[in-house]
């Protein structure tokens, strides 16, 4: 008798989707707050399941801070604040109101870019459940711990640019 051999999806067998985790994070019935790294960008969406496909509801990078002025790296800890904040504040003017995080396969560091990042969306009023414990200090986010000496200023400029919502 000839025995069948199940065949895993391709996006499993190249571990670039954990289907157990998707399901529990599309169950929740919540839009997910989806925070990547690359090798020079953070990126964040908001993304809503949808059974003909996912519907990116917000998409923002890191490097569109340049238009609000930030002159410095663009996958730092204060980056990926202001990338989640820029992002949280497109998010509550389309009506989102709450997201669960969803960082894929990698396993983010606790008090690194991944929950800065999210930490800058919950600051721009998206509730997203989470623990105080894993967000990196006011001085790593603030951008005192960078060698250049106008960060934090920078940092200040840009926060209040995204929040007011002045582009220039």
């Amino acid at each position: 008798m000839k025995q069948i051999m199940a065949v895993q999806y391709s996006r499993k067998r190249n571990k670039r989707t954990d289907y157990r985790k998707r399901l529990k994070l599309i169950s929740s019935g919540k839009e997910r707050l989806v925070v990547r790294r690359t090798s020079s960008h953070v990126i964040v969406q908001i993304i809503k399941f949808d059974e003909k496909g996912d519907k990116v509801i917000i998409s923002t990078q890191s490097g569109q801070l340049k238009k609000y002025g930030w002159q410095l790296g663009s996958k730092n800890i204060p980056a990926a604040y202001l990338t989640g904040l820029l992002a949280g504040k497109l998010a509550t003017a389309k009506g989102v109101k709450t997201a669960v995080l969803d960082t894929g396969t990698s396993k983010p560091v606790s008090k690194g870019r991944v929950y800065a990042a999210m930490k800058g969306a919950i600051d721009a009023g998206l509730e997203v459940p989470a623990a105080d414990t894993i967000f990196p200090s006011e001085d790593r986010i603030s951008g005192k711990h960078l060698s250049s000496d106008k960060a934090a200023s920078m940092f200040t400029d840009t926060k209040a640019k995204i929040s007011g919502g002045k582009n220039e």
